[in-house]
């Protein structure tokens, strides 16, 4: 089982790396390990309408898939749609094994599991479901479970919990490592949420970019909200993606607004954090923590609606990593009771 815990980690590196490129459909990685146990073929799902994971990873195995093992971060699919089933590439390839962390919520693409099965392969399911769960694949079964898109609220602060100095500057309050962190997240996001208080205080384009200030090659959908109009000579307006602007303070007017996309970024300033968490759509909170003292009266967040210490807003980690100088904490909602 290490041998296949090692494999499906290198799977989920491979779907990590296309997270972003294949929507609607899922970022999958999958490795092919040949009869000995070595690795003979990596992929993952390529842009709309090219291979997915399996067939990647067995075109780069060849004749070496035979009596081999599958690994995938995903069940294989069993439908056709813009291509075959993957069950029909392992199948034809000869694997005596398909390990996979996640079954396949899809009832569209379900079955893979039961017809590897029916044809005497080996199936083992639930390797590192967890890391699965909670990496490449968090955004698009949070989609599939709830049918709306994963909002992740992420945001930078000093240690006492300052998103700016007390006369409004906030440039830079964390390391170039974890703005370039920042930035990664981005490419990988269909979209980001200001309020148009941040366009007007901050004027930011909102866009993914490399470490060498250049365009990323994929770029999210810049999201305004708010009453107020905004200048036509602000970045967020610029031809470097595309923007919308909805006119709305409600946050559940803009996720529906934003219903056909799966991983949401809400990027906004301490109004425009305090309502969504208020409305209960935020569905993580990533936070930047510096190790730096503020002071001042320019907190992370506005009013979340919590009256008293007994109501606050319970939450949990799920991940702390230390970039560069700087920590990012991962919370999801508390829901142990």
């Amino acid at each position: 089982m290490t041998e296949m815990s090692a494999a499906m980690r290198l799977a989920v590196e491979q779907a990590e790396g296309v997270k972003g490129d294949t929507y609607p459909n899922p970022p999958v990685g999958a490795v092919i390990l040949d009869a000995d146990g070595q690795v003979a073929g990596v992929g993952a799902t390529e842009p709309p309408g090219g291979a997915h994971a399996e067939l990647v990873a067995l075109r780069r195995a060849g004749s070496r898939a035979a009596g081999g093992t599958a690994v995938c971060t995903l069940e294989p699919c069993n439908h056709h749609g813009r291509t075959p089933p993957c069950v029909d590439a392992l199948l034809e390839a000869r694997v005596s094994t398909v390990v996979f962390a996640i079954a396949d919520p899809n009832p569209v693409a379900a079955g893979g599991a039961d017809r590897l099965r029916a044809a005497g392969i080996e199936v083992v399911s639930g390797v590192q479901a967890d890391l699965v769960a909670g990496g490449p694949l968090r955004e698009w079964l949070h989609k599939q479970r709830t049918g709306r898109p994963h909002v992740t609220w992420k945001y930078a602060t000093s240690v006492d919990g300052r998103s700016a100095a007390a006369d409004g500057s906030s440039q830079w309050i964390t390391s170039d490592a974890a703005r370039a962190d920042v930035h990664r997240r981005r490419r990988a996001a269909d979209a980001i949420v200001v309020g148009t208080g941040t366009v007007f205080v901050d004027d930011p384009a909102l866009t993914a970019r490399l470490p060498d200030g250049s365009l990323a090659d994929r770029q999210p959908l810049r999201v305004v909200v708010g009453m107020r109009e905004i200048s036509s000579e602000s970045k967020v307006l610029n031809d470097d993606s595309r923007t919308m602007v909805i006119r709305t303070h409600d946050p559940h007017e803009v996720i529906r607004a934003l219903g056909d996309r799966t991983d949401v970024l809400v990027e906004g300033g301490p109004i425009v954090a305090g309502a969504f968490l208020r409305a209960g759509v935020i569905d993580r909170i990533l936070s930047y923590v510096a190790p730096i003292l503020l002071g001042g009266p320019i907190s992370a967040v506005d009013d979340v609606g919590v009256p008293s210490i007994a109501r606050a807003l319970r939450w949990r980690f799920d991940g702390v990593e230390q970039i560069g100088p700087d920590l990012l904490l991962s919370l999801v909602p508390d829901t142990r009771g």
